[in-house]
């Protein structure tokens, strides 16, 4: 029974089945996240309201993600960086200490792995160990202030490096586990990734180099590791840039040197379909097209027979 001064709907004794639907708002909404200070999180809220009794309510949580599509132009751009350490103690200065990183691409998803490309050389005088981790950095605000929580995902180490000895990854691969995708739009809560590659001194500050990541929903189409590997390749061998086209084109072969006389007279319809396609089609037409069915093409010439005739503006073909 409805109560339309309540806005109420009464149900009577028995067993009682509502389907029912929310359309989510078309603003983006963040991604379900339980953080150390702070979560996002989505519930449908039910209520039974019944005379001279308290509510019965119900709730159950649903997750939101917020797709990243990491197939963009921006996520699929490489990321690259260097730096350099120069280790003193007291007077004595030793040499230095660099590396360079590379990453393929910015974006990835949980699951896939990242190909490091690095070079570590070690001028001091001590002995180093080249190693790369992936932190996520939450960060949570209110009324003003903030608070930041950087955790370890996952982390390898590479081979001790003794001194004046360079150490080369050529795609050593740290795979990603199970993470919650980054959070990016969200004014609370905000859910950052980086690839930490790093080289542990002994008694020294760490020679550190951070590469920004975003671990995104959507993974990579197999259209874009296609092309990135094709372009890889291209980019690894450009000697067919220097191939020039000749300055004169040659002439294509004769028609003899292409089909023989054998070739063309077995070519050569049957007498009964001749006269089936000749009743079929016009007498005019029928004699144009038999009168050029069998002869070759015009001989080749780079020399315009009719250099008076105007001519459009429209590129052309060299005259066959």
């Amino acid at each position: 029974d409805d109560n339309s001064e309540e806005g109420l709907h009464t149900i009577h004794s028995g067993r009682h089945e509502y389907a029912f639907s929310f359309e989510l708002p078309q603003t983006p909404l963040a991604t379900s996240f339980e953080g150390r200070h702070g979560s996002v999180r989505y519930w449908v809220k039910a209520e039974l309201h019944r005379p001279w009794f308290l509510p019965v309510k119900l709730k159950k949580e649903f997750t939101v993600f917020e797709h990243i599509d990491i197939n963009t132009p921006s996520l699929l751009s490489p990321q690259a960086g260097t730096k350099e350490k120069t280790l003193c103690c007291w007077f004595c200065t030793s040499g230095p200490i660099s590396l360079s990183a590379k990453i393929e691409r910015k974006g990835y998803t949980p699951g896939e792995s990242i190909q490091i490309f690095a070079e570590i050389e070690n001028c001091s005088s001590r002995a180093v160990v080249p190693k790369a981790a992936i932190y996520q950095t939450q960060a949570f605000y209110a009324k003003g202030k903030m608070k930041e929580v950087k955790q370890l995902v996952a982390n390898l180490r590479g081979d001790s490096l003794s001194s004046g000895k360079t150490e080369t990854w050529n795609g050593k691969q740290l795979k990603i586990p199970p993470v919650s995708p980054s959070i990016l739009d969200c004014s609370i809560i905000r859910v950052e990734y980086s690839l930490m590659v790093y080289v542990d001194i002994p008694g020294a500050m760490d020679l550190f180099l951070n590469l920004p990541l975003v671990i995104g929903t959507i993974p990579l189409h197999s259209f874009g590791s296609r092309t990135s590997s094709v372009s890889s390749q291209c980019s690894m061998n450009m000697n067919w840039l220097g191939l020039t086209l000749p300055e004169r084109p040659e002439a294509p072969p004769s028609y003899a040197e292409v089909v023989t006389e054998e070739q063309r007279q077995s070519s050569l319809a049957p007498m009964g379909a001749c006269d089936d396609f000749e009743r079929a089609l016009p007498g005019p037409l029928f004699a144009y097209i038999q009168e050029f069915r069998f002869l070759p093409p015009p001989l080749y010439s780079e020399i315009d027979p009719n250099p008076d005739q105007p001519t459009d503006d429209r590129p052309s073909c060299p005259s066959r």
